[in-house]
């Protein structure tokens, strides 16, 4: 072998082994991009999931919340109600309509 043959060899492999390191590292620079690009879209399914449910609880506790406002409204309907003032005024408190010489009417 002589060598200029040698020196080809050589000079070949070398120009081999820089394309095959030049490959591996742009695969290596793709396969951290799309794992990066992965890790993103899990992350913002993971939030929009946790948010879903906070939603969903808020909701529940809105309508927890309107369902107790009427029930409240129909008890301050209630408390307000002429009959029960009147039963009230009697009952506790001992009042009776007032008789005829009693009113006074004002001009």
């Amino acid at each position: 072998m002589t060598l200029l043959t040698r020196t080809l060899r050589q000079k070949i492999y070398i120009e081999e082994k820089d394309r095959a390191e030049v490959k591996y590292s742009s695969i290596s620079v793709i396969v951290i991009v799309l794992m990066a690009a992965s890790l993103v879209f899990v992350w913002s399914h993971v939030r929009m999931t946790e948010l879903k449910y906070n939603i969903a609880k808020e909701i529940s506790v809105k309508e927890n919340l309107l369902e107790e406002n009427r029930k409240l409204k129909v008890e301050i309907a209630t408390l307000k109600s002429p009959q029960r003032v009147e039963a009230v005024a009697k009952g506790t408190f001992g009042m009776t309509y007032p008789e005829r010489e009693q009113v006074i009417f004002l001009k």
